[in-house]
């Protein structure tokens, strides 16, 4: 056993022995190319703000219950977008952010499953293998101001999550990085 592993375990058997409750998972491990389930944010609604010749600038407002990497999938789907980037603030229910496990090739899946602010949601919109695929990078913030964070897989938002979106004209495509079996962004390719 690693030193960590077992002063974990020791610490896991006094808590047991002493009756305090002991929650013990095992770690999942998700694909970087996961599909996202659309159909989970119902009660997203979408305003278009501006327009600037072929540059577009939304906003979406997410209700209590959605989840946004769905809502936004589903959005990039219907309003036929290749390529944006987005900010957002607001609230959590819960969320599950990934780090990535390079010996893996898979995120390591973190949950969170207390209410939370959104203290910061950047990500963006680009297409891999013809469809768009949502990317976001977000940190939470606790009761107690402790902060958590890293790739987004799921976000189920509290009373309101607002997203600022800006819809580009040139389209960016992914391809599979076979180095880390992750769709990443390839300025070199053109339909």
């Amino acid at each position: 056993m690693k030193k960590t592993s077992l002063f974990s375990y020791t610490l896991t058997v006094i808590m047991a022995m002493l009756g305090i409750p002991v929650t013990v998972y095992s770690q999942e491990y998700i694909s970087p190319t996961q599909p996202v389930d659309v159909g989970k944010a119902p009660g997203v609604k979408v305003k278009l703000l501006s327009t600037n010749g072929p540059l577009k600038n939304y906003v979406l407002i997410f209700a209590m219950g959605d989840e946004i990497r769905s809502g936004l999938t589903e959005f990039a789907q219907q309003y036929q977008v290749k390529t944006a980037h987005f900010t957002a603030i607001g609230d959590a229910t819960s969320a599950t952010f990934g780090f990535f496990d390079y010996g893996r090739k898979l995120f390591k899946s973190i949950p969170i499953s207390e209410p939370s602010e959104v203290s910061s949601l950047t990500g963006n919109i680009a297409v891999l293998n013809g469809k768009p695929i949502v990317h976001i990078h977000a940190t939470v913030a606790a009761e107690d101001g402790t902060v958590r964070g890293g790739h987004l897989l799921e976000l189920v938002t509290g009373p309101t999550l607002e997203v600022f979106l800006t819809v580009e004209p040139t389209t960016l495509y992914k391809k599979v990085n076979p180095q880390f079996g992750a769709g990443l962004i390839d300025p070199s390719l053109t339909k």
